[in-house]
């Protein structure tokens, strides 16, 4: 996002005037679900998991997008106008949460984070809004023994070996994920002069991939080659740029974060590729337990904990299918 549209957001949430709060009964929940990528799989699952549950238990689920600041406001707008009691987030921008919170105050709303946090003003999370996350530095962790263990089994000697870190340090969850990786790797022998940053515009696999191919590019000399990210969809970025540039799957370790449709589908390739393995967390679980928080809340007025940690599991072309099952994805 922008600073022009952060400063946008936050000046239609601070100008908007008093609005009433809806009463709702304990008979009639209704809560949204707002999403910044609604088209990746992990944050479909999320949703659908939520929607799952509100079926089991007698509440409406409103599945919405909010992929910058307007949008997310006017999604709270659509969820007032709805009857909503308050809303799940995966905000844009964490650094919008001041914004957000005054919207949802407005309406009398209850708001529940997920994935990424909330960073108020002075820069630390939000610890008035409640959430639940993945602990982004250990599982990043998880993600560099996972990739020092498979050279180990590859042979490969650390001096002689390449990273390719794909970073997005605006989004703390992101910066939290690649540090905790690249402190496993170093723990393990791995040369820091041997870690290349990848800076990319947005988390996606395009974004990852444009910003991968130049690194690629200007470190011919190196034959073996580490890629980690904030998430799958990154790495299988940096992996297809691996491909791009003449790399052979059997040069390439890639380990991503997540475990949804983007690794299901890499697996399930013919041939092996350099996505070695992703990190697997239950994003269905995320999306049940959060609109379940909130539906407490709202329900029994018992607020949820002010921050409420995950771990993972690895995911790899030989186990994928039996840890997707026990995560429940």
């Amino acid at each position: 996002m922008t600073r022009t549209l952060l400063g946008m957001a936050v000046g239609l949430a601070l100008s908007a005037g008093p609005l009433t709060a809806q009463a709702q009964s304990d008979e009639d929940v209704k809560m949204g679900f707002i999403v910044k990528k609604p088209e990746q799989a992990w944050f479909i699952n999320e949703q659908e998991a939520a929607t799952a549950l509100g079926e089991e238990k007698g509440f409406e689920v409103v599945r919405l997008s909010g992929e910058d600041g307007q949008e997310v406001l006017s999604a709270i707008d659509n969820l007032n106008s709805q009857g909503a009691q308050g809303f799940v987030i995966c905000p844009p921008d964490v650094r919008l949460g001041p914004a957000i919170m005054n919207r949802a105050k407005q309406y009398g709303m209850k708001v529940v984070t997920v994935d990424d946090r909330f960073i108020g003003s002075d820069g630390e999370p939000m610890e008035n809004v409640p959430h639940l996350g993945m602990s982004g530095y250990k599982i990043g962790e998880q993600v560099g023994n996972a990739i020092a263990e498979e050279m180990d089994n590859r042979g490969w000697d650390p001096d002689e070996v390449a990273a390719l870190r794909i970073t997005n340090y605006e989004l703390p969850t992101a910066k939290e994920r690649t540090d905790g990786a690249t402190a496993a790797l170093l723990e393990s022998g791995f040369k820091k002069d041997n870690i290349f940053d990848a800076p990319q515009q947005n988390t996606d696999t395009s974004s990852a991939f444009s910003a991968a191919s130049p690194v690629f590019s200007k470190r011919g000399d190196f034959e073996h080659w580490v890629i980690y990210a904030l998430n799958e969809e990154s790495v299988l970025g940096g992996v297809r740029a691996s491909e791009q540039y003449g790399l052979d799957p059997d040069q390439v370790i890639g380990v991503g974060i997540n475990g949804s449709g983007a690794a299901f589908a890499e697996f399930s390739r013919e041939k092996p590729t350099g996505f070695h393995g992703t990190v697997a967390v239950s994003s269905t679980m995320h999306g049940r337990q959060s609109a379940d928080n909130l539906y407490q809340w709202i329900t029994d007025g018992e607020k949820p904990k002010a921050n409420t940690e995950t771990t993972g599991k690895l995911m790899t072309r030989d186990n994928w299918q039996d840890v997707r099952e026990e995560l429940g994805l």
